[in-house]
């Protein structure tokens, strides 16, 4: 028998298929755009979502015929937050707005001014990234829009509606909207009156592993299944890569490291977040919760410099690792290329390179981004709680495949970091562990999840002040500087 992940994530679809033995068989990803036609903006189209998982299910069923033939189950998992609106019969009425979509500010300001309810049974600040301020936004800037959707769903949730015909969800994704009631995992009914809404507008709520439908007969039949085939409830992108790396017991903890960087810990019982940036959410494993930091932008920095100075990422770093630790060749850089979520709730902070000479060299550039993502990370950890507990950091996403970016990140958090087989965790999979458990009947302790750890790295002594009183100057820089990006503040 076989399950599958699929990870609806921001720049990709990655889809991988194991086995009952945990056993990686297959995996395909497929890049997918995103739209930015004005500023703070961040759309997609879901159609794009939707095409790329048929091509990369189209590829297991080319490829991997004989494992594909006995799928058993689908655990679906993607970026959180987004807004996808449906009319009466099922179809988009707009295109879904983003995680790391900044226009909603002023709408998150009002309901945090005016509704202290949100902070009291979400546990959570409404910020410009989540859902509910998003449709605030649509009601007021787009009624024509607004007048024609019945259900709003979120962007994996898109994908399963595709699979099954169901509207449901899971309680990691669904705390997110700023609409669940956290410790109760449930809506609240009082949030969604705030914004005019109420329950007949949200998908059915599920654990992570609970069945939530059936995949489509008609589907089942193109895609050359021979049995039916469950869907379970999945769970958010960080959530389902928190079970695929095994932190799914209190005080286990996680940094993924893809477009976003997010600093995860797992708790067993609810605990909400008095600073109100960072973020206390269900788990996608039933009575369990968890704290995160979440900073917008992360490897997708690389990426940017990787576009403007046409190198190669990995050439980058290459090239970067000559530098000597000297804290007058390597430039400060504030990584707020989508504005920042925690600590600073601010959609108007924008990036920054600071303390560039005549003498500075791309290699120093780089340096600077690798560094300017660990000090955020490091923001992160200053206001989540239970962190000095923490002694390592499963580190998951695309930036876990340079150990020279984890060398400075175990340096600037002092903790060490534990490099994982990629193939065998991330989203994906953890999504296809979700669907195991859940088609077998058991709890995904029960799975005895122990990838394969590559790499283990240990803080260097030497460097850790050099790295402290840095991470001191960035964070003066930032305040020194925030009112700049938009005087209205």
């Amino acid at each position: 028998m076989s399950y599958l992940g699929i990870d609806i994530g921001t720049s990709s679809i990655k889809v991988s298929l194991i086995n009952a033995q945990q056993q990686l068989l297959a995996t395909k990803s497929i890049n997918i755009p995103i739209q930015r036609p004005n500023p703070l903006y961040s759309e997609q189209n879901p159609e794009d979502w939707w095409n790329a998982v048929v091509t990369a299910i189209d590829y297991l069923q080319n490829n991997y015929a004989n494992q594909w033939q006995h799928l058993k189950s689908i655990g679906i998992t993607g970026q959180q937050h987004g807004a996808v609106c449906l009319d009466k019969n099922g179809a988009v009425v707009y295109p879904a707005i983003l995680w790391n979509d900044g226009r909603s500010y002023q709408e998150a300001q009002f309901l945090n001014s005016n509704y202290a309810d949100f902070l009291h049974i979400n546990g959570n600040l409404v910020l410009p990234g989540f859902t509910a301020p998003k449709i605030f936004w649509l009601q007021k800037h787009k009624p024509e829009i607004y007048q024609q959707v019945s259900t709003i769903l979120l962007p994996k949730d898109y994908i399963r509606y595709r699979l099954t015909g169901e509207y449901a969800s899971d309680l990691s994704d669904a705390s997110g909207t700023s609409w669940l009631d956290v410790k109760n995992r449930k809506w609240s009914e009082k949030l969604l009156q705030i914004c005019q809404l109420d329950i007949s507008y949200m998908p059915k709520l599920y654990e992570g592993t609970a069945i939530s439908g059936y995949l489509h007969s008609n589907l089942q039949h193109a895609w050359g299944i021979k049995n039916s085939v469950t869907v379970v409830g999945g769970g958010g992108d960080n959530a389902a890569g928190a079970v695929s790396v095994g932190v799914i017991c209190h005080g286990k903890a996680m940094l993924s490291l893809g477009t976003s960087g997010v600093y995860f810990i797992a708790q067993d019982s609810y605990l909400p977040m008095d600073n109100g940036i960072s973020h206390s959410f269900c788990h996608c494993i039933p009575q369990m919760w968890h704290h995160m930091g979440v900073i917008l932008s992360a490897a997708s920095c690389l990426s940017w410099l990787s576009l403007i100075s046409s190198k190669a990422e990995h050439k980058l770093i290459a090239n970067a690792q000559t530098q000597r630790y000297d804290a007058d060749a390597t430039p400060l850089f504030l990584p707020y290329l989508s504005g920042e979520r925690t600590p600073h709730n601010n959609p108007f902070a924008r990036g920054m390179f600071f303390g560039i000479t005549h003498t500075t060299q791309l290699k120093d550039l780089t340096n600077a981004v690798l560094e300017g993502v660990a000090y955020a990370i490091k923001d992160c950890e200053e206001i989540l709680p239970n962190t000095k507990q923490v002694e390592s950091l499963a580190i998951i996403g695309g930036g876990a495949k340079s150990n020279y970016w984890g060398q400075i990140i175990a340096n600037v958090l002092n903790k060490t970091i534990v490099f994982y087989d990629e193939t065998k965790i991330g989203p994906s999979f953890g999504a296809a562990l979700l669907a195991l458990a859940g088609d077998n009947g058991i709890n995904v302790s029960d799975l005895e999840i122990n990838p394969l750890i590559i790499k283990e790295i240990n803080p260097q002594p030497q460097l850790i002040n050099f790295y402290q009183q840095k991470h001191e100057k960035f964070k003066a820089l930032y305040q020194q500087t925030k009112n700049l990006n938009n005087l209205n503040l």
